[in-house]
């Protein structure tokens, strides 16, 4: 199947409803991450939650009979995505150990707008629009607010809110890049194999850094994790490419408004994280350019389809 055919497939009603819990998925990630805090060093958390998602993947990739070997040049394209994962996914909570949950999934959520950015140069028909152009207004906006708020907003959390932003452009280079390569390679195996690239570099880093590595295993924190392993980083990551494979970038990327409400809501149900004028102002203006951004007519998608992640 061609990279035209695959983002030019109509998504039918039962995959949209899967593909909007997917996302709710992905939008509570963040508040398991925070609440894996209490109980887990910061590096440790992610390397025990990528050692068992990888765990997950590899018995669920034998029992099902997927290739694990890769063709000749899909190593080095894999490791270029593995690193920028590694990098991603540590400036992620090392960011989230500084700011809430609520604020951190909003500026999480800009990716779209780096993505966008990155189309212009570096996908071909993928240029930018003054319906694109307002989109990201907004999402630049949204963002201003999240950092102009105040209200238990410290030193340290401005920090972790400059990390989880290039955290976020950090995800759309790499969604950029995987784009242009998914339909060489098997969904799980763009899964697999930076989970466990970044595995020994996030122990390590839990084993010098983290001040200890395990301080409460109990069963909040151990469920907490669990949800970080094998809801959103085995199951959710897997069936969230074999979508991208099947339907393509237009028609997945327009449910992501989901994730930034989502984690929101739940940071304030779950954490009981202060939600501010300014939080939900920004969580306004970001999904509402998210929106403005991913709505294509189909007549635009056929003329200028988007390679699937």
């Amino acid at each position: 199947m061609t990279q035209h055919n695959l983002s030019n497939q109509n998504i039918p009603f039962s995959a949209a409803l899967f593909t909007g819990f997917l996302c709710t998925l992905f939008g509570a990630n963040a508040v398991a991450i925070k609440y894996s805090f209490s109980g887990i060093g910061t590096f440790t958390a992610a390397g025990l939650r990528f050692s068992i998602a990888a765990a997950a993947i590899y018995f669920w990739a034998r029992f099902t009979g997927r290739p694990f070997a890769l063709r000749k040049g899909q190593t080095f394209q894999v490791l270029i995505i593995s690193i920028i994962f590694t990098l991603q996914l540590g400036l992620l909570y090392l960011g989230l150990e500084k700011t809430s949950a609520s604020r951190g999934t909003l500026m999480v959520n800009l990716q779209p707008f780096f993505l966008l950015l990155l189309a212009h140069w570096f996908i071909p028909g993928d240029r930018m629009t003054k319906k694109k152009i307002l989109g990201l207004i907004m999402g630049a906006v949204g963002m201003v607010l999240v950092f102009s708020g105040k209200k238990g907003v410290t030193a340290d959390v401005q920090i972790g809110d400059l990390m989880i932003l290039i955290t976020a452009f950090l995800w759309a280079v790499n969604t950029a890049y995987t784009k242009r390569i998914i339909h060489l390679f098997s969904p799980f195996q763009m899964v697999f194999y930076p989970m466990l690239f970044c595995i020994p570099f996030f122990l390590l880093a839990g084993f010098l850094w983290d001040a200890r590595m395990i301080v409460n295993l109990d069963g909040k924190v151990l469920s907490a994790l669990l949800y970080q392993s094998l809801v959103t980083a085995s199951f959710g990551f897997v069936a969230w490419n074999t979508m991208l494979l099947k339907y393509g970038a237009v028609a997945l990327h327009s449910f992501i408004f989901i994730m930034p409400i989502a984690g929101v809501l739940l940071g304030g149900l779950i954490l009981g994280e202060p939600i501010t004028w300014e939080l939900l102002l920004a969580l306004a203006l970001i999904v509402t350019g998210i929106v403005t951004v991913n709505f294509r007519s189909r007549r635009y998608s056929q003329i200028f389809p988007t390679r699937g992640i």
